[in-house]
């Protein structure tokens, strides 16, 4: 939620906007082979991308815009090569009282891009720390550049996470690594990441964000319905026992006999040809 990088906190933010302006705090763009991927970009580069409600809501809007778009299939989350995004913005949050946050319930609204239905993939360069590693968590994959840094230093700060950073984190690279992190505020590279199972992959810096678009390319070349089915399988993994995560599995693979993309999809296999799936 917080970073130790004191630069984050230079430029301030402010809530209370139109959704039909055009977008302050991220840029948004078509990409990949067949325009199918929207790439999100943090767009705070003086502030080293730290987050606030003004850009936690357009990446919110812009998110559920893209889920709600038929023509695409997935979406990217980038920051820049510095910093995906160095943590929340110290100056909205510091002179807030108890009874301002707890009754407007401050940092709820962050999570609204977890229920998006299509695939999210977060490519970090550079600083990913407090909200910046929460909202990567809230990403379906990450890919790392080799200069990135992952961390939870709000216990620097006198708090702790407030977006998901200890409930995530742990489901990512369990109890004791987790335990580690946040409790000193150590950042850890690329390279631990990955072998703790918090990244996918691990690219060089200038390639991982078309890493990022070529694995979102691939994914939004698939049945839309049935990524969502998988999704939404593996995604409730994190709630459900192993009965109950088995018994949603299997519904949802036989909802998938519904679709003609699953015969198509079968019989391409069957013919040895490459299957054109039609969403349906």
């Amino acid at each position: 939620m917080f970073s130790s990088v004191r630069a984050f906190a230079a430029v301030g933010c402010t809530r209370g906007y139109a959704t039909n302006m055009a977008y302050n705090m991220i840029k948004t763009e078509r990409v990949g082979a067949n325009n199918a991927v929207v790439l999100v970009t943090l767009n705070r580069p003086k502030a080293l991308n730290a987050l606030c409600d003004e850009l936690m809501d357009e990446v919110g809007i812009a998110v559920t815009e893209a889920d709600k778009n038929p023509e695409v299939g997935a979406i990217v989350i980038t920051g820049n090569d510095k910093a995906f995004a160095a943590g929340a913005d110290i100056k909205q949050m510091k002179d807030k009282s108890f009874p301002e946050v707890i009754n407007g319930n401050f940092l709820s609204s962050w999570t609204q891009l977890t229920t998006t239905r299509k695939p999210i993939i977060a490519a970090v360069n550079g600083y990913a720390l407090g909200g910046g590693c929460e909202l990567a968590m809230m990403c379906d994959i990450i890919y790392a550049g080799d200069n990135a840094k992952f961390g939870q230093p709000e216990i620097l700060l006198g708090t702790i996470p407030g977006a998901g950073g200890t409930q995530r984190l742990v489901r990512a690279i369990g109890k004791s690594k987790a335990m580690e992190i946040c409790l000193t505020g150590d950042q850890i590279n690329a390279e631990i990441a990955l072998q703790s199972g918090l990244v996918a992959k691990v690219h060089p810096k200038e390639e991982n964000l078309n890493e990022a678009i070529k694995l979102a390319d691939k994914i939004a070349s698939l049945s839309k319905p049935v990524v969502a089915m998988c999704k939404e399988a593996i995604s409730a993994s994190y709630e459900l026992t192993l009965n109950e995560g088995n018994r949603l599995e299997r519904k949802l693979f036989h909802s998938t006999f519904a679709l003609e993309d699953r015969k198509e999809g079968m019989d391409a296999f069957a013919a040895k040809r490459k299957a054109v799936f039609k969403d349906c």
